[in-house]
């Protein structure tokens, strides 16, 4: 230090160098600096700030160049001032030169110092560079610099002190002031201050940019939409972040498909799963985040250091306010000094604290972005083994509610480092306060450590099992959801509602247990620090009696204390967040694994080799033994039964199963038509394009060869119709040939197409084959592989491949198969006179009429927030959900607690000033009792306090639940329709972030609402990534996800920043409230009683983050609180029927007969459109068969909707058996009789609970079933027989299979009337007349009504219902209508029947 001074000194001119003298400075009344301190250290220090800056700066500028700003008037204004302040530093060095001229020549007496010289010379070249600096910025766009804004702050901070240091010198010595230099001085300080006035305000933005919005003050003006966002930084964009993860998890990167190692080109690919000869270490996803993301949170880690320390000033600075106040003697501006010191402190603390925070969640935005893009990219590519074990529900939990505890933890992450140092900090300080003493404390803390360590781990324990039923939870309601109508028709929403309930109950179980220890958590949170402080206080004052508690040693061993709660209850919560993230990381590692493709060349356009293939690698082969060479421009049909392997063949030459032995390959590029439609929420036009460059002719050409110019007539906005969530405006039909057309329009090598002629009638059937299909149509140059029941197109095809079991048992052409004489020739002969005739679905057809309300629901349900405030009905409603007396008696205690807590502190304050007698205080046992019995009262209020709020949020949790599950179940289907699935999961986890005041709450709604579309994108990708790889999409799909990703991360980082924003502000009330507190105390020190003022201080300390907590938790509370809302809100919308009535008049039995009476039926779907079904009026008697037929949009599904009352009817009535339909209870309609829907869905879960979810039947009915449904012998054949499990919708059966287990469930119940809704449109032949022949035997004495799919299957029926444009056109038996040559004639002579 006397190193330095000296040299200070030599610059300065002072020979011989004086020892610096601190009472000048400090113990006097009116403190001041050296002359030569002043003219060195505060003239050099914003010099050497600038210098040590600007480097660093110009490079960070040079690589972020934002834009040009053109010259204004503010740039001129900075830059003339800038040239000023450079004048007026060098008029001080020509006056140093003229002064030294003056003193050479003899003129002057007075020596000159070289400061004089150095400093001006210094100053001159530093206001000349942040002259510079500030053009520069302006060439790059910078419209406010924080750096020059620091730079100028610091300039006038410095330069104040020796302004008023010049003032005074000018007051107390005249005669000594330099006229010259005060002049330049004052001109330069006064023009320090406008710069800095200037660089507070902002330029305009940089040329071709959008103008920055305020967007807490906008929020505050009117509510916050999507265009008041800003656009998201590049570098948290998608693009930028997942390929960074990706780059590190699956380094070193492998060759692009589609090239060899050497870069050449490779036309054909063969689609390979490997078999990796050597077990290879699996990617860390845990690594693969550190290394990603690490570096940029590295910049948090300094940030906590800094913080942490100044953390501790607060109370030393309290201990030297209250020794300013015992020491009388002490000058009054020691006071102020150390109020503004406390005040600089805070603040400074305040804007590290929220940089710190600003990382941390900029940090966790973009590890949700890369886990949520990861996860996608993944998902498009997961096998089918793997998504047995990650299951839709899993994969969308890992992307919604585990991506954001990745995010929670890195917020607090840096506790695991910064606990430890906190609390070492806290003991020295203590210890030098306190002594040994202090050792008490720790004695308390190491004893709460296991406490808190066994509560930590055991809340592990129970959040891994909750996280569990959660994605139980959460998969069954997506299933629920997506097989909603199912639910519907046979009445089984009881069941599932029960299934749902139970998962429920056993998670909230999970969540009570966890509820009790959070609420001895918070008991150890309130108690550690009292408990440490009471020990140490007692220990203190009872080691010794002359040790007093003033109030010095009691505050700020108080504040040290305050300090020590926060890391003591953090570590264990975030060793157990890590514990349960690292459960997360291990989930994610398993969705993680996939396989992976290789290329390889073929002369054959299809080439299988000794293929033997599996769904998964453990299983039993499903494929056996392939061998078979397709030449290019082939036209392959693939017969078999149901389950014999035919979608597995195709989904083996999509790489989509395990190839166990041998080698498949695929020359060329892919398309591929499911064997169940997959659609887009997108326009038509969309859906067929699918991304490919429009082609104006050749999509009209696609359109007509697939016969959907009559489609795009009916639809409202033609091929700009927008299509709902899974199709759901569009029949069975429709979405075919839209799936068909989609393929056709790519243009693609190889088409694999799974019966895509099924669900369609048959003259469209055979305009299809001959337009797009067959030897003249658009794909004729085309390899084609055609899975098919169709007999009648066999002749056509070049080579028939014959299925049995999952090998191929007969191939060859048609001629060269009848030759043979075999099995299929034999079959062939069979059903060769039952031509299939197919009749396209008008499953929904009524949206054909009034598209545009799913239309505009589909989205509007993802863009419309809910823009107003909160009301307090709905915190009532939740208060009633509690309890209303559990609510109040948790109000109490809450007040109570508090009551105890602010009582003990200022009793600890009386005891502080307690007078000293004989070096002791005399009542300090009986102080320290109340103040033990205080602290004990506290605890128990706190401890009771935490019980009731946890029992209150269970029983809150369990009513709201129950209360949405029942009103969403009782919603009609028009509401699962307008509404998509994602919006309704996303509610399930809907409580994630916080957000704060008005614009927050916004911001939180647009983030809610921009949320939900990411989540049904998701599910919609996972049902049709078949597709999309089929159609080498992949990319396409994931820009659009990321795209959905970036925008609601354009809602998230505006919430962020209103975060911070708020906090800000908030903490720097905080901070004024503490600065008053210390001025005030200085002002009336005379007064004050230290104990008083220690109290008063040490709380406004506290109050800091008090006040930060208060609004956060009542925003916290607004922003929740809109699940409530949200709940509430379906409990207004729209309800069926009433499921049962309390008094049923049903006869029991009913029905008996299955006598059907329909008088002047009618139907709409929405008030405002028309009617879809009008005036059938139709007598059917008991034990009839009746067809009901009609082309597409005939209305014949919306009769047996109207049957089964999914949509009520607006005129007319329905009878069964003399009973008003209208009259009864929905499950008592609907239980009463059956429907085998042309959709089999299947839910997860075992197939005895697929067809009896109320166990309602015995082993021997439901195998008695499975024999009359012809699944007796797969059944029996599986290992678990019964109890097999079904996979999420059934997949693991073929879609036959499913439509098989229907009509299993159909025989189950037995009821006097049955409906069958194109049930057999997905099975071959053999098995349609199977199953036609069980219904005849078994429905003998039963009422059958049939939506034809084949018309020969109706042909020997009583009577035909003939439908045309929603009106009864014929009604009679089959003969007669053929007689009368009408519509039925028609369409009979179309199928060859007549």
């Amino acid at each position: 230090m006397l190193n330095e001074l000296l040299c200070l000194s030599v610059i300065c001119h002072l020979i011989p160098p004086p020892p610096q003298d601190w009472n000048r400075t400090w113990h006097v009344g009116n403190p001041d600096l050296t002359q030569c301190f002043q003219n060195t250290v505060l003239v050099w220090v914003p010099c050497l700030y600038l210098w040590v800056c600007a480097p660093i700066y110009f490079l960070y500028l040079k690589s972020h160049d934002r834009g040009y700003i053109c010259m204004t008037h503010l740039n001129r204004a900075k830059t003339a001032v800038g040239f000023l302040l450079w004048i007026v530093c060098w008029a001080d060095v020509f006056y140093s030169f003229w002064e030294r001229s003056q003193h050479d020549s003899g003129a002057s007496s007075s020596t000159q110092a070289p400061v004089n010289l150095v400093s001006p010379t210094m100053l001159g070249i530093t206001m000349l560079l942040a002259t510079l600096l500030t053009q520069y910025e302006r060439l790059k766009g910078v419209q406010s610099s924080g750096v020059m804004l620091n730079f100028w702050l610091v300039a006038v901070l410095c330069a104040t002190v020796t302004f008023r240091s010049k003032i005074i010198q000018a007051i107390n010595e005249p005669l000594t002031v330099c006229v010259f230099r005060y002049t330049t001085f004052y001109i330069y300080y006064t023009l320090l201050l406008i710069s800095l006035l200037l660089s507070a305000l902002s330029d305009q933005p940089p040329l071709f940019s959008e103008a920055s919005k305020d967007a807490v003050i906008t929020g505050y003006k009117r509510p916050l939409e999507q265009k008041d966002l800003w656009c998201l930084n590049s570098e948290d964009r998608s693009q930028r972040v997942v390929p960074q993860l990706e780059k590190t998890l699956y380094s070193p990167k492998k060759a692009p498909r589609g090239e060899r190692k050497e870069g050449v080109p490779v036309e054909e690919s063969e689609i390979l799963i490997m078999k990796t000869p050597q077990k290879t270490r699996e990617p860390s996803l845990f690594w693969a985040l550190c290394l990603t993301f690490g570096p940029y949170f590295l910049i948090s880690s300094l940030y906590k250091i800094i913080q942490d320390i100044l953390m501790f000033v607060g109370p030393n600075i309290l201990r030297l306010l209250i020794q300013f106040v015992n020491d009388s003697s002490a000058p009054s501006w020691q006071g102020y000094f150390y109020t503004a010191l406390l005040f600089v402190c805070t603040c400074f603390q305040t804007l590290i604290l929220q940089k710190y925070f600003h990382v941390c969640f900029v940090t966790g935005m973009r590890l949700r972005t890369a886990i949520v893009g990861a996860v996608y990219r993944k998902a498009l590519v997961i096998s089918n083994a793997a998504r047995r074990t990650s299951t839709v529900g899993e994969i969308v939990n890992l992307m919604s509610v585990d991506a954001q505890r990745f995010m929670d933890l890195i917020t607090y992450i840096n506790m695991i480092w910064s606990a430890p140092l906190q609390v070492i900090l806290a003991l020295y300080f203590l210890w030098q306060n306190l002594g040994p003493s202090v050792l008490a404390g720790v004695a308390v803390m190491v004893l709460m450590v296991p406490i808190n360590g066994v509560i930590a781990m055991k809340t592990k324990t129970y959040q891994v099992a909750q996280m569990k039923s959660k994605d139980n939870r959460i998969k069954l309601m997506n299933e629920v959801l997506n097989g909603i109508k199912v639910l519907k028709l046979y009445a089984w929403e009881l069941a599932f509602k029960d299934k749902v309930s139970a998962i429920r109950e056993s998670e909230l179980r999970v969540l009570k247990k966890a509820a009790y220890l959070g609420a001895i958590s918070t008991f150890t949170w309130v108690c550690a620090p009292f408990l440490v402080a009471l020990s140490t206080f007692t220990v203190y004052v009872m080691i010794d009696e002359r040790n007093v508690l003033d109030a010095q040693k009691a505050f700020v061993s108080l504040a040290l204390f305050n300090i020590l709660r926060f890391p003591l209850n953090m570590l264990p919560m975030v060793i157990s967040s890590m514990v349960q993230v690292g459960v997360l990381i291990r989930s994610g590692q398993q969705i993680n694994r996939s396989n992976n493709l290789s290329t390889n060349q073929s002369i054959y356009s299809i080439s299988i080799e000794d293929g033997v293939f599996s769904w998964c690698r453990n299983d039993a082969p499903t494929l056996k033994r392939l061998s078979v060479r397709i030449p290019d421009g082939s036209l392959v049909a693939v017969v078999g039964h149901v389950g014999s392997g035919k979608s597995s063949l195709l989904s083996a030459l999509l790489g989509e199963m395990e190839k166990l032995e041998g080698s498949v390959s695929v020359k060329g590029s892919v398309a591929y038509v499911p064997q169940q439609a997959w659609i887009q929420n997108a326009t038509l036009k969309d859906n067929i394009v699918f991304g490919q460059e429009r082609k104006e002719s050749w999509y009209h050409r696609v359109v007509e060869a697939c016969a959907l110019l009559p489609d795009l007539e009916i639809l409202p906005a033609g091929d700009g119709t927008e299509i709902g969530e899974k199709g759901v405006n569009l029949s069975g039909g429709q979405k075919q040939r839209v799936s068909l057309a989609r393929a056709v329009y790519c243009d693609c090598a190889v088409y694999l197409l799974d019966d895509p002629l099924s669900a369609v009638d048959a003259h469209v059937g055979k305009h299809i084959f001959e337009k797009v299909v067959g030897p003249q149509g658009v794909l004729k140059d085309r390899t084609r592989v055609l899975v098919t029941h169709g007999l009648s197109f066999l002749p056509q095809a070049d080579l028939i491949l014959v299925m049995v079991e999952g090998e191929i048992t007969e191939r060859g052409s048609y001629l060269e198969l009848m030759a043979r004489d075999g099995a299929f020739a034999e079959f062939l002969r069979t059903y060769a006179n039952k031509e299939q005739e197919d009749d396209e679905s008008g499953d929904i057809c009524y949206l054909h009429h009034h598209h545009h309300q799913c239309a505009e629901t589909s989205s509007l349900q993802f863009r419309t927030p809910a823009l107003r405030s909160v009301k307090l009905s709905v915190f009532w409603e939740y208060m009633k959900a509690i309890g209303v007396v559990l609510s109040c008696v948790s109000i109490f205690l809450f007040f109570s607690h508090h009551f105890a807590s602010l009582f003990s502190n200022y009793w600890l304050s009386l005891w502080t000033d307690d007078p000293v007698v004989n070096g002791t205080q005399p009542s300090r046992e009986m102080r320290l009792g109340v103040y033990g019995a205080l602290g004990a009262s506290q605890g128990i209020a706190v401890f009771c306090y935490s019980i009731s709020v946890s029992i209150g949020g269970i029983l809150a949790s369990r009513y709201l639940h129950q209360s949405m599950l029942y009103n969403v179940l009782r919603s009609p289907m028009s509401f699962f329709e307008r509404t998509p699935s994602g919006n309704l999961v996303n509610l399930v986890d809907f409580i994630m972030s916080r957000f704060y005041v008005a614009s927050s709450r916004q911001l939180k709604r647009l983030e809610s609402v921009s949320r939900s579309p990411v989540y049904t994108h998701f599910n919609e990708t996972l049902l049709g990534a078949s597709v999309i790889r089929a159609f080498g999409e992949q990319e396409r799909f994931i820009r659009e996800s990321d795209g959905r990703v970036d925008h609601n991360q354009k809602a998230y980082y505006p919430s962020i920043v209103a975060n911070r924003w708020l906090a800000v502000r908030l903490e720097f009330v905080g901070n004024c409230i503490v600065m008053f507190a210390a001025l005030f105390a200085v002002m009336a020190r005379e007064s004050l009683s230290p104990g008083i003022m220690g109290l008063s201080i040490s709380y406004a300390l506290q109050l800091t983050a008090s006040l930060t907590w208060l609004v956060r938790m009542s925003s916290d509370l607004e922003t929740n609180i809109v699940a409530v809302e949200r709940v509430k809100e379906y409990e207004d919308t729209e309800k069926e029927a009433d499921w049962r009535h309390d008094q049923s008049s049903l006869p029991p039995g009913w029905p008996t007969a299955g006598n059907i009476d329909i008088r002047g039926f009618g139907l709409r779907y929405r008030e405002d459109q028309e009617l879809a079904v009008r005036n059938i009026t139709v007598a059917i008697h008991g034990g009839e068969k009746v067809g009901i037929v009609g082309r597409t949009g005939a209305g014949k599904s919306s009769l047996t909707l109207g049957l089964f009352r999914i949509i009520e009817a607006c005129e007319g009535e329905i009878h069964i058996d003399g009973v008003n339909i209208a009259t009864l209870g929905l499950h008592e309609l609907r239980s009463r009789i059956t429907i085998i829907p042309q959709d089999p869905v299947l839910f997860s879960g075992s197939l005895r609970m697929n067809l009896d979810p109320f166990d309602g039947y015995s082993d021997e009915e439901v195998w008695r079933a499975l024999e009359l449904s012809h699944l007796k012998s797969f059944v029996s054949g599986l290992p678990d027989k019964l109890n097999h499990e079904c996979s999420e919708g059934g997949e693991n059966l073929s879609l036959g299979q499913r439509q098989l287990v229907c009509l299993a469930r159909a025989l189950l119940r037995k009821t006097k009337i049955l409906v069958l809704d194109e049930a057999t449109a997905a099975v071959d032949l053999e098995t349609d007349n199977l199953i036609q022949s069980t219904i005849r035997t078994q429905f003998d004495d039963c009422t059958v009504l049939t939506i034809a799919h084949r018309l020969n299957t109706i042909m020997d029926y009583t009577r035909v219902l003939v439908l045309d444009k929603g009106e009864m056109a014929e009604f009679d038996s089959p003969s007669t209508l053929i007689t009368k040559r009408g519509i039925f004639y028609k369409m009979a002579k179309d199928s060859g029947l007549v």
